[in-house]
């Protein structure tokens, strides 16, 4: 079992690819350490090629010694494929949490975030900082009067939202029949 990685399209995206999973770095120090097994053991047989045997006992320990090293070379590769299988594990539940947290940044809003969202940018304020230091700074008469105007404006906004609403969640529920019907289970078995 020869496993080299200088030439093959895998090596030349992890080497061109800063980014690299947790896993696949892992995978690669297995595929190393491996090899290194398996070539120390090659060695030990090669040496044996050399050794000279004049007698059937020792002719019979040459071949013991020959079978020992292929069960270990053959222990060293089955060790590697566990870990390989347990690697692809790894790798597929690190994919997973990597996808359910993008998939959960593109959950659609619900109606009273989407009514945040517009507060703060009716208001201009993306960040709360920025308005406590505002407020800090303004009389209290203008604080007043802000926040009857903001009041106002917060009637306004609902009204139209309570107006937009019905028409969004009428997208939302055409959306998700959309990729309802996009979805074709499938059966591995057939």
């Amino acid at each position: 079992m020869n496993i080299s990685l200088k030439n093959n399209m895998f090596s030349i995206f992890t080497q061109n690819n800063g980014y690299q999973l947790k896993s696949t770095e892992e995978k690669l120090e297995r595929i190393q350490q491996t090899q290194s097994q398996i070539d120390l053991i090659e060695g030990k047989k090669a040496e044996l090629k050399n050794r000279q045997c004049s007698t059937l006992d020792e002719i019979a320990e040459k071949l013991e010694l020959y079978n020992n090293y292929n069960d270990q070379i053959d222990q060293v590769k089955k060790q590697f494929n566990y870990e390989q299988m347990m690697h692809c594990m790894d790798e597929a539940e690190e994919l997973g949490e990597k996808i359910a947290e993008a998939a959960e940044k593109l959950e659609p809003k619900t109606a009273e975030e989407r009514r945040e969202d517009l507060a703060k940018e009716a208001l201009g304020v993306e960040d709360e900082g920025i308005l406590d230091e505002m407020l800090d700074e303004m009389p209290e008469e203008a604080l007043e009067e802000t926040l009857n105007e903001m009041l106002m404006d917060k009637k306004v906004m609902k009204d139209e939202l309570d107006e937009e609403l019905p028409e969004l969640l009428e997208q939302e529920k055409l959306t998700e029949m959309y990729l309802d019907r996009q979805y074709v289970p499938f059966d591995i078995k057939a």
